[in-house]
């Protein structure tokens, strides 16, 4: 087994020098079936000096390759990382994503212990069809990420989401890897995944495969991004269910009854938003609480987002029409 992490980076320098550094040091049992791994480094486009700290701190990091292309968003970038990896296991994460010194060898734990539950592959040359998903802890501490501990708003049920996720290079292929339509914000992973499920793929949860994902403490100033970012996040969805006309992505991407008359009670149909709950949400940040903050901006981040989607669907509609 040989690993291939793949990173797409836009613009993010400060957090990836801690999360490559975080893959330098990582520590492989002598006995493991791990020959060795790299670090598949894709930049896509970015501006703030990335491309060439990376090339004058090449002896710092052996394990980094690095790959270039222009603004063409995450999917395509990890497209890019899955075609030059030499690897036959391909483990994603984000760039702002720290690890544990255990991270690599628990997923090596987690692929042979679930490797054992499975029946033998169909043919010789076919790995077995599983993946491994670690776990994601959100912090603010930049300084240091890895003493966050788990909280509950941390829990995932993602079926496959490329923050923390080990898988043989031979399942991406047979799937057709990331669909690169889905170039705003949102979705492209988990589309992936549905196609995975229907490979029969079986997901491996490995708790001891730790990221921490780091993001600047919750201000004022970003909610107008966080809305766009909703925004873009509906039209995606929409993206996602028209390749997957489900009642399972309807409700993955919130486009059913009852996210439109949850989200509308609890945002008082519109009324508690970004202008009303602002003295709230300033004050628990001012408090030393911008976690909370964050999670009742949610409420009408959330509404933002089931509005964006049923936009979105409407002009899909009329353009059928």
């Amino acid at each position: 087994m040989f690993f291939s992490v793949v990173i797409p980076t836009y613009n993010r320098q400060p957090i990836l020098e801690k999360c490559l550094r975080a893959l330098e040091r990582q520590h492989l049992a002598t006995d493991t079936e791990v020959t060795g791994y790299e670090v598949v480094l894709v930049d896509d486009g970015s501006t703030d000096g990335t491309v060439d700290w990376i090339r004058t701190s090449a002896a710092e990091f052996p394990h980094v390759r690095l790959f270039c292309q222009d603004h063409q968003g995450p999917s395509a970038a990890r497209n890019l990382g899955v075609q030059q990896a030499i690897g036959d296991t391909i483990i994603f994460i984000d760039s702002d994503l720290v690890v544990t010194e255990q991270f690599l060898q628990a997923h090596a734990d987690g692929l042979k212990q679930g490797q054992r539950s499975l029946p033998a592959p169909a043919t010789p040359n076919e790995p077995p069809r599983l993946f491994t998903y670690g776990r994601v802890i959100n912090t603010c501490n930049f300084e240091q990420p890895t003493s966050e501990p788990y909280k509950v708003t941390d829990f995932s049920a993602a079926y496959f989401a490329t923050g923390n996720v080990a898988i043989a290079r031979y399942w991406l292929e047979k799937a057709g890897l990331f669909d690169t339509q889905f170039q705003l914000y949102g979705w492209e992973d988990l589309e992936l995944g549905v196609r995975l499920k229907q490979l029969g793929l079986k997901l491996i949860k490995c708790p001891d495969a730790v990221g921490y994902h780091w993001h600047p403490p919750f201000a004022l100033a970003e909610i107008p991004q966080l809305i766009d970012k909703e925004i873009q996040r509906g039209r995606m969805g929409v993206l996602f269910y028209q390749k997957h006309p489900t009642w399972e992505v309807r409700m993955m991407i919130q486009m059913t009854w009852l996210h439109r008359v949850l989200w509308g009670l609890l945002s008082l149909g519109g009324s508690l938003n970004e202008r009303t709950l602002a003295p709230l949400l300033q004050w628990l940040i001012e408090q030393g609480k911008p976690q909370l903050a964050l999670e009742i901006a949610r409420i009408f981040l959330n509404w933002y987002n089931v509005q964006g989607v049923y936009a979105a669907y409407a002009e899909m509609q009329q353009a059928a029409s």
